[in-house]
């Protein structure tokens, strides 16, 4: 089973995580639908997830990936600083 981050929740109770596939070490991300829309799983590579809209879900990974990036220049404004 791959590592998972959940990146968002649906009020419907959709889930979409951040995953990372162990053998390939490829980042993706799993939808898991509601059982009564059906609730097949599916898998799609991050670009492709972003390209699918600018919902709630997107914005959830958007988000993740913006506080990656502050966290690494805060990192490297406090190593310049010693």
């Amino acid at each position: 089973m791959p590592e998972g981050r959940e990146l968002y929740r649906s009020p419907n109770g959709d889930r979409w995580l951040l995953i990372r596939e162990t053998l390939s070490d490829r980042v993706l991300v799993r939808h898991e639908p509601n059982l009564p829309s059906g609730g097949k799983v599916s898998v799609v590579e991050v670009g492709d997830f972003l390209n699918q809209g600018h919902g709630p879900e997107q914005q959830a990974l958007l988000r993740l990936i913006g506080s990656l990036v502050e966290a690494e220049a805060s990192a490297t404004s406090l190593a310049d600083r010693t």
